[in-house]
């Protein structure tokens, strides 16, 4: 009976499509690309002519110009900071020595991560380049001259807790607005970490419907599309049926058999102080599991050194 109340409650207070993810979409202009790459570094887009702007950029970095056009520069750029090919990206670099020092990842613009950890592990900002402060921040915390990200083949259906970054409350959505989430746990496949705890996941409402009289529960409908992995690449993910069974589990284990009395992640019981007239109002910092949608080549950082 415990399962079947547990059951119809996941069901009722907030469903998840398993519906087709659409792919994330890349900045297709030199202006939306530099704007991206601002604000992950300085934290907000800049002013003033984007010359200007791309030469702060590539100064920050390591203090040199691409070769080519304004266009080519400002890809050359973009793939070295995003991009994993034959190697991984900075970014990718960056969130391994962040993860190693303060056992999660931020998401604060690069040049605050970088004084943040400076001023933690050394007690002092450094002067440099962002490519030499990453790489000196690596050697000091893993004691190799390479931060240790290696490819590892990530199975579908890899189960990540997650935590909602914003509050959900059904009276206050609509379908298309942007659900924010968070890494809860770090993820480790095959001995390297692979997402990291504090990683970001962003989702879309795909369907609201409103609490009302005569018995019928609000419904929220959500599809969690898109999880950051510690390399940066935003994999596809979804809740599906090793999730679902995962947070009933949990549920069981925490002893939920209250009628009336929400299940809603690994957190288990969530009060009825956030159940009003039968609304779905989520706090942030609510748990539950998704899992990756298919079998994904991943740069992770290994767990263990020798």
């Amino acid at each position: 009976m415990g399962k079947k109340i547990i059951s119809l409650l996941l069901t009722v207070m907030l469903l998840v499509t398993t519906m087709g993810i659409a792919a994330a979409a890349v900045p297709g202009t030199v202006q939306a690309k530099l704007a991206l790459m601002e604000e992950d570094t300085y934290g907000r887009e800049q002013t003033g002519a984007v010359m200007e702007r791309l030469n702060k950029l590539e100064k920050d970095y390591d203090g040199k110009h691409r070769e080519g056009s304004l266009m080519a520069r400002v890809d050359a750029l973009y793939k070295e900071l995003y991009t994993n090919g034959s190697g991984p990206s900075i970014l990718a670099q960056l969130n391994a020595v962040e993860w190693n020092i303060d056992h999660q990842v931020s998401m604060k613009p690069v040049e605050t991560r970088l004084a943040d950890m400076e001023l933690g592990l050394m007690g002092k900002t450094e002067e440099g380049t962002f490519r030499a402060r990453i790489d000196k921040l690596g050697r000091a915390s893993f004691g190799a001259e390479t931060v240790p990200l290696e490819r590892v083949q990530v199975p579908a259906n890899t189960l990540i807790k997650v935590a909602l970054a914003d509050r959900v409350n059904a009276k206050n959505l609509k379908a298309g607005d942007t659900i924010h989430y968070r890494v809860a746990e770090d993820v480790i496949v095959d001995g390297s970490l692979i997402f990291a705890k504090g990683e970001p996941g962003t989702g879309v409402v795909e369907k609201v419907k409103q609490a009302k009289n005569f018995g019928r529960n609000a419904e929220v409908q959500i599809d969690f599309n898109k999880t950051k992995s510690i390399d940066g690449t935003e994999v596809d993910t979804y809740v599906g049926e090793e999730s679902k069974q995962e947070m009933q589990n949990m549920a069981m284990a925490a002893g939920a058999s209250v009628a009336g009395m929400l299940l809603l992640g690994p957190i288990g019981i969530i009060g009825g102080a956030f159940v009003k007239g039968k609304n779905i109002d989520l706090p942030e910092g609510t748990e539950l599991y998704i899992q990756t949608e298919n079998e994904e080549s991943l740069y992770g950082v290994a767990t263990v050194q020798e």
